[in-house]
């Protein structure tokens, strides 16, 4: 590849490296120069660029960002398509992300231009998390760079995968001694419980007994009679020895005691025991707590199939502080108060704008008009915003709010109330906006008559977002035509905030056309709005009104 400054005579092909704002146009970094950009440029008085040439070999960087992805994404794995040279990887399922550091680093050595970047070892995650991302450096890979990485992935394997969660059944032994509250006890099966359904897993009946030997002996077997695949004591003392009374209770239902101990804290007083091939665990006092501890760190392996042997627990140490710190403050420390809002993937949420007041089809209103499956328009439009990975859900309702609320009835969607509905569109995003919670990283704003929007494709406009790249907005287009939703970074909001009238965002992008990511979904439903009596005849027979 050639970088270098061109003048605009032997520019026609070379890729550009700097984005040129033009009287009517941008030119954007990445683009070829055809002749009509040429002259563009030229006629705004140009008369060289900086950008690069391939060579023969060279591969063009969204394709060798897509084959590097391709060849490191393993089952339970997705890969998205390539923007701008980075291509993502997502997971399909629940489970635990594992890493082979070494063998990362090998890959990564192999040419400055290609880069695998991946989450920590050892990291749960939920379906549709991205696990890793891949970035081409250049603006292009020569072919013997990229034959040479997928070569290796070839004969040692990727270097990471998804360990996925599979669902187990996990018995619970409470022993008692005098005194012990009943509050401590419930407790301990509600942050037990937790743990396991968060895993995909299922919490039998849990089991009481004296803290006693025999009587935990009993109440395990017990509980391998009745299909326990992990089987856990939770002592009424904590334990201080492998001969205490919690293992000796596994030893004596005909386990035995594998490890005493972990480099982790808080759990450091784990004890890893197994009964009849299944692992049998008397967990640390703290695993009383629903705070992370050693108890979910080996949780989590076992659930995703992977062994938790002595060598196992000597290399947890890296990483095993889990304390809460001032520095570090731990998620599910945030028990007081009001509980934060869940945002999906990226950290969008949503913004689904129904508080106008349909004056193109008086006297009925366009979202509460019923297709013949029975169902609103305006459930029609929420539904498929929650099929969708993108939360919260927040719907500005106003005039009709009575029957928006109960025509939304039951959706997890959180209702704003837009006072100012009357004013136009700006009123309705503004409330929106405003009620999004601080933690959310962009808004996609939805229209309330667009049924035809899928899920799917509300993912895929997230899947371009990347603000570090340069893709703060993300439009959908058809046919080279600008449609909705878009969706914003959050850097942009307090420009939206001072909108007026009965116009919505659209008009700042031309403003910030550089930080325009257009994604062309192949449909024109990013185009079509339905607002009128006329217009709903040409939805699917489907989605039309009964006349």
């Amino acid at each position: 590849m050639i970088f270098a400054a061109f003048a605009l005579d032997d520019a026609e092909g070379v890729v550009l490296a700097h984005s040129h704002r033009l009287p009517g146009r941008v030119l954007k970094k990445g683009v070829v120069l055809d002749r009509d950009a040429l002259t563009a440029l030229r006629e705004a008085g140009h008369q060289q660029v900086i950008g690069a040439r391939f060579d023969a070999d060279d591969v063009a960087e969204n394709v060798a960002a897509e084959t590097f992805a391709t060849a490191l994404t393993g089952v339970g794995l997705s890969r998205g398509r390539a923007g701008t040279g980075r291509a993502n990887i997502h997971a399909d399922a629940a489970g635990l992300f594992v890493v082979d550091a070494e063998r990362l680093a090998r890959l990564n050595g192999i040419d400055e231009a290609l880069t695998a970047a991946t989450l920590a070892d050892q990291v749960p995650v939920a379906a549709g998390d991205m696990v890793a991302t891949i970035k081409v450096i250049p603006f292009a890979v020569p072919q013997a760079v990229l034959d040479a990485a997928t070569a290796m992935i070839a004969a040692e394997g990727a270097p990471f995968a998804l360990r996925p969660f599979r669902r187990l059944t996990v018995g619970l032994v409470l022993s008692q001694m005098p005194g012990l509250k009943d509050s401590v006890i419930e407790g301990t099966i509600a942050a037990t419980e937790e743990r396991v359904v968060g895993l995909g897993g299922r919490l039998l009946p849990p089991l009481t007994c004296a803290h006693a030997e025999a009587p935990i002996a009993e109440a395990l077997r017990a509980l391998r009679g009745d299909g326990a695949d992990i089987v856990l004591v939770a002592g009424a003392s904590a334990t201080v020895d492998r001969r205490d009374v919690g293992p000796a209770g596994v030893v004596r239902a005909g386990g035995r005691i594998i490890h005493f101990g972990m480099p982790v804290d808080p759990g450091n007083l784990i004890c890893l025991g197994e009964l009849d091939g299944a692992p049998a665990l008397v967990l640390p006092g703290c695993a009383r707590s629903p705070k992370p501890n050693g108890i979910d760190v080996v949780l989590r392996r076992l659930f995703a199939g992977l062994p938790v042997g002595p060598g196992d627990i000597a290399r947890m140490g890296v990483g095993g502080l889990l304390k809460d710190t001032e520095a570090r403050p731990l998620p599910r420390a945030r028990a007081a108060g009001k509980p934060e809002p869940v945002l999906g993937r990226a950290g969008v949420a949503a913004v689904v704008l129904a508080a106008g007041q349909s004056t193109r089809m008086a006297p009925y209103h366009k979202l509460l008009v019923t297709d013949r499956g029975g169902k609103t328009m305006i459930a029609r439009v929420v539904d498929n915003v929650l099929s969708s990975g993108v939360r919260p859900v927040m719907v500005v309702i106003g005039h009709r709010e009575a029957e928006m609320r109960a025509a939304l009835g039951g959706r997890p969607v959180t209702f704003v109330a837009a006072a100012a509905y009357a004013d136009g569109l700006s009123a309705s995003l503004k409330a929106g906006l405003a009620a999004l919670p601080p933690a959310a990283r962009g808004a996609l704003v939805c229209l309330g008559d667009m049924p035809l929007v899928t899920g799917r494709m509300l993912d895929r406009l997230v899947a371009a977002y990347d603000p570090d790249e340069g893709r703060a907005i993300v439009v959908p287009i058809h046919a080279g035509k600008p449609g909705n939703p878009v969706l914003w970074d959050r850097r942009y909001f307090a420009e939206m905030m001072a909108l007026d009238g009965d116009r919505g965002a659209r008009r700042l992008l031309d403003r910030h056309a550089e930080d325009v990511a257009e994604v062309d979904l192949g449909d024109d439903a990013v185009l079509r709005d339905f607002d009128t009596l006329e217009s709903l005849e040409t939805l699917p027979a489907k989605l039309r009104p009964p006349r």
